[in-house]
């Protein structure tokens, strides 16, 4: 341990800046899989909950799945779900069928799986022969010998009328005549015809005796065909019994085998029943003997048009012995989640049928599981609100409100309801669960199970040992490729940083698999049959170079001395704080000047960012803490005056976060005391009242970018970082960092206090409280001098002007 001073804090060794990783115990599992199936490492807690969760066949028992994305939460859901599948019987299967009593409310029909598909092709079956029978039926002898005889009784009934008139006529001298159903009188002389100018030519008397007996004649035509209207009638009456009787006698045969195959299913009766009227009404209607014959293109449009409105609308076929659904929903809108109804346009207008009924989420996941994610559930609050109604009433919801606006209210379907039973898995953030939990008192009552997922897995030789297994399998099944020892060490030290904990692992092992797919690029481009070491590393420099763009510019910026940073030499009041940026899915640390003024008065310690509006609370927090600890630390018998403010240099974003509160106070306590501080020394930690250093996150990234820099200008050997105590378990650093800390050309110092701090930055010592005065010389009694001779100062004012 090397010794910065001669106080009590030492600097890090280079074996306690990364965790330790055995290579034969690698060697030993690369060379020895885990013997158990691997579907997923870890998430004991999360796993146990799915398990009751899934067990629990009670209405509520849903589960809200919590954890950040790459955590596999997914895959864990999804293996779990297909095991419980297996088990869960085949769902039965829902079709809609017309309502021919009201079509605005289509018909749903329950069957064992399969039979619902086996009832839709004997339907089909049965439209065929229709289309085979008729027109055809009307053609067979006996159809046609019952139509002439219904014809021929009308002819008579006509004829016979006519016959009458006829004689009539001959009695006057005129001829009756039929031109193309009609009926006329033409005057006779001398047996024949006369034309309209052999009539003119005619004397008065005779023309006005024709006139007046054709006048006669049309009358009795009148009286004698005064019954025609109801002879057609009956005659069109007797035609359509003969047309009805024909086609009932022939559709009768097609439907009987149906009705024996499904005796025992008394909703295909009732539907068997009405279908069999409306077909023999559609038959008179479209198929009647006038219709072609040929099968043409006219033929296929009845086959459609037939099986538009007779044909039942299978919404999810399964078949028997299939394993209970696993529906993933990757877009829960209305209409995926509950269904919709299709509308075309004909003549201007929309039409729908219970054939437009397309069946949604809820419909494929009946009887099963159904995984959604929550962001996406409530972004719509109708589809919020249509999945908690849904599974309060254990029925699929089907009114459509977002078709309202866009489609008339008399155009719209009815469907009958659908009994739901669908165990419901959320995939969504803690920070939603919790608001759900505060706003909503639906939300527990539908979603009674928690499954957490944590961020880390503990990093012992057992998880260890199957997260080797797991890598190799990736390569072997996915990449084709193999992983060395070197790199599978390296990997393990990456899961490390991930979780930045030396002895944990992180749980996002997508980003492994991420990294050892990028590794695999650069095997190959070395036409190399296993992943090295060094293709790791270069998958690493590889992302960090086509993200690092921003952290380069930054260290460009500091070079150039745009952004002003010193590392080496002394000043009083100014320290280096370490500080994290978070850029998309990129984080790097880069140092920043912190700097205090004290003097005179009485406006406390002012927070700069905050009096900006750029410190947000937990920064502003950690500012306010120091005026607790100057006042418990220095003014026990005196009034704590002075007038001082804090700011971070060059600092034109928001800040947030306590981090940088020590490397503050230290500045502020420089700048009391006029001592300088060693400015090759950058810091980071929060402190609580009592001057107690406390834990920080994101150590590694603030680490390595104070490194960067002092590399970039040159190790002097005398520069280093300050970190709490409490944060070398959270160290992984780089290579470069490790390797120069061995040699000496770099320090990291953890502290416990601000004493040890100051001591490091100082070269002084802060000195010991005794009989209410610290050690002559020390820090501690210089800054309680200075802050007594402001009091002073300050309280004298006071008095001068009252």
């Amino acid at each position: 341990m090397k010794h910065k001073t001669s106080g009590v804090v030492s600097t890090l060794s280079a074996c306690a800046l990364a965790p330790q990783i055995s290579e034969n115990h690698i060697r030993t599992c690369l060379t020895h899989p885990y013997p158990e199936e691997l579907p997923f490492i870890g998430q004991k807690r999360a796993d146990s909950a799915l398990d009751f969760a899934l067990g629990m066949y009670l209405p509520g028992y849903n589960a809200y799945v919590m954890g950040e994305p790459a955590l596999g939460r997914y895959t864990l859901v999804q293996h779990k779900l297909q095991q419980y599948a297996k088990d869960r019987e085949t769902p039965r299967e829902w079709l809609y069928v017309n309502n021919y009593h009201d079509h605005r409310e289509p018909i749903a029909i329950l069957m064992n799986p399969g039979e619902g598909q086996v009832l839709v092709d004997d339907i089909d079956a049965v439209l065929e022969e229709i289309l085979d029978t008729f027109p055809a039926a009307f053609d067979n002898p006996g159809y046609q010998r019952k139509k002439k005889s219904i014809d021929r009784e009308f002819e008579d009934k006509y004829e016979d009328a006519l016959a009458h008139v006829e004689e009539l006529a001959n009695e006057h001298s005129v001829e009756l005549i039929e031109d193309q159903n009609n009926v006329g009188f033409v005057p006779i002389v001398n047996n024949q015809r006369l034309s309209d100018e052999q009539f003119s030519a005619l004397d008065e008397q005779t023309q006005e005796r024709f006139i007046n007996a054709i006048t006669e004649l049309e009358d009795a035509l009148i009286d004698a065909l005064i019954e025609l209207p109801k002879w057609k009638r009956e005659s069109s009456e007797a035609l359509r019994k003969l047309k009805k009787a024909t086609a009932e006698a022939a559709i009768k045969p097609l439907l009987r085998e149906l009705e024996h195959k499904y005796a025992t299913h008394i909703g295909v009766l009732r539907y068997l029943k009405d279908l069999r009227s409306e077909l023999v009404d559609t038959v008179l209607e479209w198929l009647d003997e006038e219709q072609s014959n040929d099968k043409s293109e006219e033929e296929y449009d009845r086959k459609e048009m037939l099986t538009e409105f007779f044909a039942p609308n299978l919404l999810v076929p399964y078949k028997e012995h299939d394993a209970a659904p696993v529906i993933y929903e990757p877009n829960p809108t209305f209409g995926n989640l509950f269904g919709k109804i299709e509308y075309s346009t004909s003549q201007g207008s929309l039409v729908t049928s219970y054939r437009s009924i397309q069946p949604g989420a809820l419909h494929r996941a009946n009887g099963g599981y159904l995984i959604m994610d929550a962001e996406k559930v409530m972004a719509n609050a109708q589809v919020w609100d249509g999945l908690k109604l849904s599974l309060k009433t254990h029925q699929i919801k089907n009114d459509l409100p977002y078709q309202d606006s866009s489609v008339g209210s008399s155009f719209t379907l009815r469907p009958q309801l659908i009994p739901l039973d669908v165990k419901v898995l959320l995939l969504g953030s803690r920070e939603l669960y919790y608001a759900l939990n505060e706003y909503d008192e639906e939300f527990a009552e539908h979603f009674r199970v928690l499954a957490d997922f944590d961020f880390y897995l503990p990093g012992t030789d057992k998880y260890q040992y199957q997260f080797i297994t797991k890598v190799q399998e990736y390569c072997r099944e996915t990449l084709k490729t193999e992983v060395n020892c070197d790199a599978m060490s390296l990997l393990l030290r990456f899961s490390h940083r991930q979780a930045e904990h030396q002895q944990k692992l992180s749980a996002r092992f997508a980003d492994v698999m991420e990294l050892v797919a990028e590794a695999s690029y650069y095997a190959r481009q070395d036409r190399s049959e296993q992943i090295h070491a060094t293709h790791v590393n270069e998958a690493l420099a590889g992302k960090e170079y086509r993200t690092g763009q921003m952290s380069e510019h930054m260290l460009s910026d500091i070079r150039e001395g745009h952004i002003l940073i010193a590392t080496e030499g002394k000043a009083v009041g100014m320290v280096n704080g370490l500080t994290v940026l978070h850029v998309g899915d990129t984080s790097f640390g880069t140092p920043a000047r912190i700097s205090a003024s004290v003097y005179a008065g009485s406006d406390g310690v002012i927070d700069i960012e905050r009096e900006a509006e750029l410190g947000k609370a937990i920064h502003s927090k950690g500012v306010m803490l120091l005026t607790g600890y100057l006042g418990s630390k220095y003014a026990q018998d005196f009034s704590l005056t002075l007038s001082a403010n804090i700011a971070i240099e060059q600092s034109y974003g928001y800040i947030d976060g306590d981090s940088a509160s020590l490397a503050e106070l230290c500045a502020l306590v420089s700048s009391i005391t006029r001592v300088p501080i060693d400015q090759g020394i950058a810091m980071t930690g929060s402190i609580n009242q009592r001057g107690e250093v406390q834990a920080i996150g994101g150590v590694n990234e603030k680490i390595e970018g104070f490194f960067k820099l002092c590399q970039m200008r040159g190790l002097s050997g005398e520069q280093g970082v300050i970190i709490p105590k409490s944060n070398c378990l959270n160290l992984v650093l780089n290579q470069d960092v490790i390797d120069a800390v061995e040699q000496g050309r770099f320090h990291i110092y953890p502290v416990a206090n601000v004493d040890e701090a100051l001591s490091l930055l100082t070269g002084m010592e802060c000195g010991e409280l005794k009989d209410g005065a610290y050690t002559k010389g020390s820090i501690h009694d210089l800054a309680m001098t200075r802050l007594r001779e402001i009091a002073a100062i300050v309280g004298g004012e006071d008095e001068d002007d009252a």
